[in-house]
């Protein structure tokens, strides 16, 4: 990875492409230009070829490490230094000067104005000359060159003036579009406070010191005041306090921490005192694989990019190649003057210079990366921010999902004359080793007695995870079965006296399982999960949208049903293992085209990664969900779905609106070339202008807050 202070535009990567393209052993290039950063696979002993290539065509490469990319130290700020502001205005003045003094009806050969003209030039194009010339040696033709290119031609049929006007405007351009792109980079940055550099830690004896947050370990005690920032991951030990977790999951409102619950880094805690115990590193904390994951997706191509370089790469040739035509063809053919139509040429060369159609994609994409991740959205790239607008329908896991995925146990009705303790103690027994909800549930309702004694679970031997079934264990030389429906069906004991009871507790929309040996049923146990408190809400906004909905399932058809009517689901698919889920999955996109999966991002991995875009809830925290997921929503609130949909179709607005004013203009002025009504100084004039109009334009992006959903509700974009 290297960080290349001269490498933010389109011009500078299809250079970098061009020239570490030759050299044997680079495999592949990512580039990210907002963060100025180049990432080169490669089999060589070492990086000093790629950074004497680098060298060659004017990129200054510096090498950073992994951790320098979610390190403070590397945010590097582009200053323009006191000497080239003192350049600029020099030229400026020189290159107005002379075109006063023009204008005032001075010859344009006069010594005056070739004077002022080439002063203009030295003090301000120099560095355009210097890229175009890389750029001919190279066979890149980019916008240094054509640039270049127009200032010498102008020269050379005496327009000195123009000339020094063109170049110096284009540097100035080159100058304010770096400010720009420094504003959202700034802005992106700016949307995760960094942690502290320090962390006051707990050491043997009991006292506290501070040392670098990069030195504390995994399990040592850290002590956070109030007022100060939480510089690592960790879970709370001691104190209580209300934390600002808005960096990581765009809660606007404080959440209030005790013993045993999770903090992150990044976060501010603002009353009381808090102690946790460190359960991530610097460099592996939730803020720094969210900041990780930004950066990635920055150097990611989304479609729309895609296509518009696609474009650029033939766009430009063209109309040099027809401005060559412009200036030969009349002359030679037709008599008419060589330097009216050279002229014309030169001004089609400026307009063929493609900076504001490319610079208007990455500088939106990233916009909406940033403004989403403000919001506790995480997105894994352009591609799913785009794409987003094309779902058509959102399959919804239910535990864990839609509910809190916390059910307790509400029945434990006995089918052999048996003390209910005694089988509640037996599945809880076989359950302890299980990790899904519904298994703690019932660990919990056994080990939560009335008095608040201890109560032990039994040994057991031989556990066994029965994917979309259940669990089986042996106690006392005795095998038994905690399952579903389909396992006692498949047991080959599910009779008439099981049906009614497990119907009866399927129609009051809880989960049953049942406990078992191989030959009888022993009890039925219900458990209800509750509800996520947004869960109505959400189905409505995406219904709202114009997005349907199904809600997937491993519980029995009837539970699913009566869920699914509660929240106001359209379908419901109950009884579905791993593997029907993902077959749903591939129906849904048969049917619809572009589908939504949203689940825990472990359990229901494969469907999230079969679906279109794949949703990880409560991803806070969780690797899995950060690491593998399509988008993370930071936090439990299903509602973030419309607004991620909203932004989508927000962002894609924005970027037809960049790409119709960048070839909107360009095409104004190639008519107005041909008909020799635009001079040079005014298609610069127009290409920066039009830079700026869609870096301005994709940046509206980062001012949205968090009320774009209701804003295309009501507006009725459900297209």
């Amino acid at each position: 990875m290297f960080n290349i202070r001269n490498m933010d535009c389109p011009t500078e990567e299809a250079l970098i492409r061009k020239r570490l393209g030759a050299v044997t052993g680079i495999s592949e290039l990512t580039f990210n230009l907002m963060d100025r950063r180049l990432g080169v696979e490669h089999t060589l002993a070492d990086e000093q070829p790629i950074l004497d290539a680098l060298r060659e065509i004017g990129m200054n490469a510096v090498p950073v490490t992994e951790a320098d990319t979610v390190s403070k130290s590397e945010a590097v700020t582009h200053v323009v230094s006191r000497r080239t502001w003192i350049f600029m205005t020099v030229s400026g003045i020189t290159a107005i000067t002379s075109e006063i003094i023009v204008w005032s009806g001075a010859d344009e050969q006069s010594l005056a104005v070739i004077a002022l003209a080439l002063l203009s030039i030295v003090t301000g194009g120099l560095g355009t000359l210097k890229k175009g010339w890389i750029a001919l040696k190279n066979f890149t033709l980019n916008m240094n060159f054509l640039m270049s290119i127009a200032t010498i031609g102008a020269i050379s049929i005496g327009q000195w003036p123009e000339a020094a006007v063109v170049i110096f405007l284009f540097a100035l351009s080159e100058l304010i579009e770096t400010f720009s792109l420094e504003r959202a980079k700034h802005a992106i940055r700016g949307l995760m406070a960094m942690t502290p550099e320090t962390a006051t830690v707990r050491i043997d004896g009991g006292e506290w010191v501070e040392k670098g947050a990069a030195d504390v370990q995994v399990e040592q005690i850290v002590r956070v005041r109030p007022g100060e920032r939480i510089p690592l991951d960790g879970v709370v030990t001691a104190g209580g306090s209300s934390v600002n977790q808005a960096p990581i999951t765009g809660e606007s409102i404080p959440v209030a921490k005790t013993a045993g619950d999770p903090v992150f880094a990044g976060t501010l805690n603002e009353r009381g005192v808090l102690e946790f115990r460190v359960t991530a590193t610097k460099g592996h904390t939730t803020l720094d694989r969210i900041i990780r994951s930004v950066q990635e997706a920055q150097g990611q191509r989304a479609p729309t990019q895609r296509f518009v370089d696609q474009f650029a790469r033939y766009y430009t040739p063209a109309v040099v190649a027809f401005a060559v035509l412009v200036a030969v063809v009349p002359p030679l053919l037709f008599g008419a003057a060589f330097e009216l139509w050279f002229y014309k040429a030169l001004v089609m060369l400026v307009i063929a210079c493609p900076c504001a159609l490319v610079i208007s994609t990455p500088v939106t994409v990233v916009s909406g990366l940033a403004s989403a991740a403000r919001q506790g959205i995480l997105v894994k790239g352009g591609l799913h921010l785009e794409n987003g607008r094309l779902i058509k329908i959102v399959a919804l896991d239910k535990t864990g999902t839609l509910t809190h995925g916390r059910p307790v146990v509400t029945d434990v009705i006995p089918l052999v004359d048996q003390a209910v303790d005694v089988l509640l103690q037996l599945a809880a027994s076989v359950d302890a080793h299980s990790g899904h909800p519904v298994a703690a549930a019932i660990v919990s309702a056994w080990q939560t007695s009335a008095d608040g004694s201890a109560r032990l679970l039994l040994p057991v031997a031989s556990f066994e995870s029965l994917t979309g079934r259940g669990a089986k264990a042996v106690i006392e030389d005795q095998l038994y079965y905690v399952g579903n429906h389909r396992q006692v069906e498949e047991l080959g004991i599910c009779g008439p006296h099981v049906e009614e009871v497990l119907r009866r507790l399927e129609e009051e929309g809880k989960t049953a399982v049942v406990l078992t040996t191989e030959n009888a049923p022993l009890c039925i146990i219900g458990v209800a999960d509750t509800l996520r408190g947004h869960s109505v809400e959400a189905i409505k906004q995406l219904h709202a949208l114009g997005v349907a909905s199904v809600m997937l399932t491993g519980d029995n058809q009837t539970t699913a049903n009566v869920i699914a009517a509660e929240v106001g689901i359209d379908d419901a698919r109950g009884n579905l293992l791993p593997e029907d889920k993902l077959a749903v999955i591939d129906d849904l996109i048969a049917r619809y085209g572009k589908v939504g999966m949203v689940g825990d991002g472990i359990n229901d991995a494969p469907a999230l990664a079969r679906a279109s875009i794949g949703f990880a809830m409560g991803s806070a925290g969780t690797d899995t969900a950060i690491e593998t997921a399509d988008v993370a929503l930071m936090d439990d609130d299903l509602r973030k779905l419309a607004r991620f949909i909203a932004l989508s179709r927000y962002t894609s607005r924005v970027l037809r609106q960049n790409i119709t004013l960048a070839i909107g203009i360009k095409v104004v002025f190639f008519a107005l070339a041909l008909a020799g009504k635009a001079t040079l100084w005014m298609a610069v004039f127009a290409d920066m202008g039009a830079s700026l109009i869609v870096i301005f334009n994709g940046m509206r992006l980062l001012r949205i807050k968090g009320g774009i959903e209701r804003d295309h509700i009501k507006s009725g974009h459900t297209r």
